[in-house]
């Protein structure tokens, strides 16, 4: 059963100044996250959409964005595409709203990159 739907969109001009600031990236982004983006060429894609992704989290659960921290998540990107990892304080929130999966789809195009969680019972 679906227990949410979220979606976002973050411009990736925004997050190319925003991640100028590297307290900004240490405080949103996981180790993980920030080898992740500054790999590819374009890191500010890849920084927009792990932000999108968990703005997408926030709304799908129901408990926003101060409910579930920007960085009680992260974004894993795996052969099979782009999951969302969650552990310790998120983990026992989502096991109480008995969050089973949560569906992750990104895209990025033009200065937009997008989100797209569906969160699964």
């Amino acid at each position: 059963m679906i227990l949410g739907v979220g979606t976002d969109l973050c411009r990736i001009s925004r997050m190319r100044k925003a991640s100028a600031s590297e307290y900004f990236v240490r405080k949103i982004f996981s180790p993980e996250e920030i080898e992740y983006a500054r790999s590819k060429g374009n890191p500010a894609e890849h920084f927009a959409a792990a932000f999108a992704a968990k703005e997408a989290l926030a709304k799908a659960s129901g408990l926003g964005i101060f409910g579930i921290g920007l960085s009680g998540s992260m974004v894993r990107r795996t052969e099979a595409g782009p999951v969302i990892i969650y552990g310790g304080a998120l983990m026992k929130k989502f096991e109480a709203l008995g969050v089973k999966k949560c569906w992750l789809s990104l895209t990025h195009e033009g200065d937009l990159a997008l989100a797209f969680v569906v969160i699964e019972s």
